[in-house]
């Protein structure tokens, strides 16, 4: 009987015994090993990790736009090229000049020579708005004294013109670019059709345009003669005594024009554009 109750005791603290349950963790005992922190599954499959930029803790994250730039959406058209405006003209040509004075109606009595002892064969020709003539281009260094215009450098020099700057003084014929009228005779008188000191004229040779000034006053038969800065800003030798061109310069002077003071390039510049457009317009 003994025996018997050794198995029943047996039995019965088997049931006492607390069971141990699959997957639980043993409660740690004090001081003991901590054990590792349970792993936990998640649910579901992993989403694939973005290939954008990190953010903070490691999460990624767009891009952000700078300020300015554009976002989704159509793609930009490229710029048209920019079209002039109607109210912007184009400067006027020689060719645009020459094709305005290719017939001649003569304003003349008679004819000039291009050069004392040469041929009386260039006539002036007018038109309603204009006079011009065709002929060579002499170097006028009259005026004030320079480096380049001197009794040294021209035998011819003179230091007066006949028509005078703000201050009184001679024009200067390095600076200014001016063109000589013969003086008024039975061939032609310039005063009659509206020429005189100060009016505005463009001279042209080759492809260039130069807008100039009347500033002196020539021998009555002669005709073809402007100042040393004429010559040089149409690419012309401009030395007194070797320098000019032997023909093709056109001279054209606008009538009733004027531009005041005398020695104002900007002035005479910008007055001889209009007055050529208009010119070229036909009126």
């Amino acid at each position: 009987m003994r025996v018997h109750s050794l198995t029943l005791i047996a039995a019965g603290a088997a049931l006492l015994a607390p069971t141990s349950v699959p997957g639980a963790f043993a409660a740690p005992r004090p001081g003991g090993p901590q054990p590792p922190h349970p792993t936990v599954a998640e649910a579901g499959p992993r989403p694939e990790r973005d290939p954008l930029r990190p953010g903070r803790g490691g999460r990624q994250r767009p891009p952000v736009p700078r300020p300015g730039a554009a976002g989704p959406g159509p793609a930009a058209r490229t710029p048209e090229p920019e079209q002039p405006r109607e109210d912007e003209e184009r400067a006027v040509t020689a060719a645009d000049l020459l094709a305005r004075v290719r017939a001649c109606d003569p304003v003349s009595h008679g004819h000039y020579r291009s050069d004392a002892g040469r041929p009386a064969d260039i006539p002036v020709c007018g038109t309603p708005e204009a006079v011009f003539w065709k002929a060579d281009l002499d170097i006028d260094c009259d005026g004030r004294p320079g480096a380049r215009c001197n009794l040294g450098t021209d035998p011819d020099f003179s230091p007066a013109t006949a028509y005078s700057a703000s201050d009184g003084g001679p024009l200067d014929a390095e600076t200014l670019p001016y063109i000589v009228v013969p003086e008024p005779s039975g061939i032609w008188d310039h005063r009659e059709h509206g020429v005189h000191g100060g009016s505005v004229a463009a001279v042209v040779h080759g492809d260039r345009v130069r807008y100039a000034v009347v500033g002196d006053i020539g021998p009555r038969d002669v005709i073809g003669e402007a100042s040393y800065a004429t010559a040089e800003g149409l690419g012309i030798p401009a030395d007194p005594r070797s320098g000019g061109a032997a023909s093709d310069v056109t001279y054209i002077v606008f009538k009733d024009s004027e531009v005041r003071p005398i020695e104002d390039r900007s002035a005479a510049e910008e007055a001889g554009e209009e007055l050529a457009r208009r010119f070229v317009a036909g009126g």
